[in-house]
């Protein structure tokens, strides 16, 4: 850790790479659309607030014409801007159903009370489509588009909790994750980790991620559109690297990128899956513990 307290919000100067046009001719979507932070609080901040107003209605109704006179028209407030009055406190985005998933990720075993933190911290719902926000806090993966998915929250405080327990005191000054999807468990591990560099190989996810990320203001992750089975080189080497898929064995590049007392986490396997545990020992030493099951998407190479 650096020591800076990271909050939300956070400077954007350095959110993300700049912005870049999204790729043009992207096949389209037959699972899910992907969503945006903005249109999820503008749905839920329209509805609130139609609600409020047909409860008022109902509550003062426009006076009856008298003495043939017309009756006086009732004034009405224009609805609330949906970006600036998305309100935090209806039930998805309330702080008592994201210290529920918690306390169930808890009892399942996570026991790091910093990575606990900053799952509490993150509002999942902002990062799924809106017909799923009503399931973002059960302990599920859920689909965000292009056969991809969101993992569970037990599995991601799980995997962080393991790249923390190094032999500096889960110390992370910058760590390494393997695809962002949405760009949740991005934003997870900028709660407990310096720098965090992430990459997806799949552009439209690329740009939804950057999309959810922007409202956060989160200033100390960088996103890379890129092969991830490659790492990021010209950056490394780094204290922890998280991969969100699974492939038959952890690819070498990213091994050589991990700093020596570092630890990689990774699913591992084809139809049986298994959590490994990698840590660099030395120069040319990693040491491997297999861990639980679990299930991820698989692990490919190249950009699309």
């Amino acid at each position: 850790m650096t020591g800076k307290s990271r909050r939300f919000p956070l400077s954007l100067s350095s959110v993300v790479e700049k912005k870049g046009k999204a790729a043009s001719g992207a096949p389209a979507r037959t699972v899910v659309t992907p969503q945006t932070a903005t249109r999820n609080a503008a749905l839920d901040s329209g509805r609130l607030a139609a609600k409020a107003q047909a409860a008022r209605a109902a509550q003062h109704p426009a006076p009856s014409s008298s003495a043939g006179k017309p009756a006086t028209p009732v004034s009405r407030t224009a609805l609330p801007t949906p970006i600036a009055t998305a309100n935090r406190s209806a039930p998805l985005a309330s702080e008592a159903v994201r210290k529920a998933m918690v306390a169930r990720v808890a009892k399942q075993g996570v026991a790091d009370a910093k990575v606990l933190a900053a799952l509490e911290a993150v509002p999942r719902h902002m990062f799924v489509e809106p017909g799923l926000a009503s399931q973002a806090y059960i302990d599920a993966s859920l689909p965000i588009g292009h056969h991809q998915t969101i993992s569970q929250p037990y599995i991601v405080a799980r995997m962080i909790e393991l790249m923390r327990q190094n032999r500096h005191g889960g110390r992370l000054d910058r760590v390494l994750e393997i695809g962002t999807g949405c760009g949740y468990q991005a934003a997870v591990l900028s709660r407990v980790a310096g720098e965090v560099y992430s990459i997806e190989r799949i552009k439209p996810l690329h740009e939804l991620a950057k999309t959810n990320l922007r409202p956060l203001r989160v200033a100390n992750i960088r996103l890379h559109y890129g092969d991830g089975m490659l790492g990021l080189p010209q950056v490394a080497p780094f204290d922890g690297i998280i991969l969100a898929a699974a492939g038959l064995e952890v690819p070498q590049a990213l091994l050589e990128q991990l700093a020596i007392g570092g630890r990689l986490v990774a699913p591992v396997g084809e139809r049986q899956q298994v959590l490994e545990l990698i840590e660099r020992v030395g120069q040319r030493d990693w040491r491997r513990t297999t861990l639980e099951q679990c299930h991820f998407v698989p692990l490919r190479p190249g950009t699309v």
